[in-house]
């Protein structure tokens, strides 16, 4: 199964230097709504067969215009909503910055505590139960006996999508802040039974198709869907690299 890794477009607490977290209300500024219309042509052309969605505003507002022209309800999942960042909410990144924690973040992520908040161990745990849930849900529902490949999107914020790369490379945490999840950018993860690949990380061309294309899963005979014509999953890499 693959899944499209969206950060929401660019949010009015983006462009004021604050830290949104979880406050109510924070919506996507003009740049953030034409990001969000744009996706009907960087992402629509692809069969995607579910949208789901981080409770946030500017994380609704991204995927509305998509989601409708896709003809799909998104799916509100608590679990990929914000980071709790508790006290540091609604500060300034600037005086955020000064905070003793603030070096703690940085360098050494997985024994970060907000005040008041929660634990970046705890979001990286919650967020990856969650796409790993959609996943088999959504392999039941169409991958059919072949197990061929359904594709996704989860669209969320900055520092959950940083975890959930992390754990597809299967690096630790302490070194998700070397990941890089701009405004409107997206991530894509194959997970198949054995790991997960890691197909592109923060694309913001105008066309993920033609991304995708470009890094297929790896076709085998022992892979091959019954029909002999799509690629069914396969936990194999491509030895040497692949041939596209």
């Amino acid at each position: 199964m693959t899944v499209i890794l969206l950060r929401h477009g660019r949010s009015t607490s983006n462009t004021a230097g604050v830290l949104a977290g979880r406050s109510e209300g924070v919506d996507l500024d003009d740049k953030g709504r034409e990001q969000a219309a744009a996706l009907i042509d960087r992402i629509g052309e692809l069969p995607i067969r579910a949208v789901v969605s981080s409770p946030m505003l500017r994380c609704r507002r991204t995927v509305e215009p998509l989601a409708e022209a896709l003809c799909l309800e998104p799916l509100i999942d608590d679990r990929l909503s914000e980071v709790d960042y508790g006290d540091w909410t609604g500060r300034k990144i600037g005086d955020l910055a000064k905070e003793p924690l603030w070096a703690v973040v940085q360098a050494h992520p997985s024994a970060a505590v907000f005040p008041g908040g929660e634990g970046l161990a705890q979001v990286q745990a919650r967020a990856v139960s969650a796409v790993r849930d959609h996943d088999r849900r959504l392999a039941e529902e169409h991958g059919g006996p072949d197990k061929k490949d359904v594709l996704w999107l989860a669209c969320t914020h900055g520092d959950v999508i940083k975890s959930v790369i992390a754990d597809a490379y299967g690096i630790h945490l302490d070194g998700f802040q070397r990941v890089t999840a701009d405004p409107a950018s997206v991530s894509v993860v194959r997970y198949t039974p054995l790991r997960p690949f890691v197909l592109h990380v923060n694309h913001t061309g105008a066309r993920l198709s033609a991304a995708l294309r470009a890094a297929p899963p790896p076709t085998t005979e022992a892979n091959t869907g019954a029909n002999g014509d799509r690629p069914a999953q396969s936990s194999d890499a491509v030895v040497g690299g692949s041939t596209e």
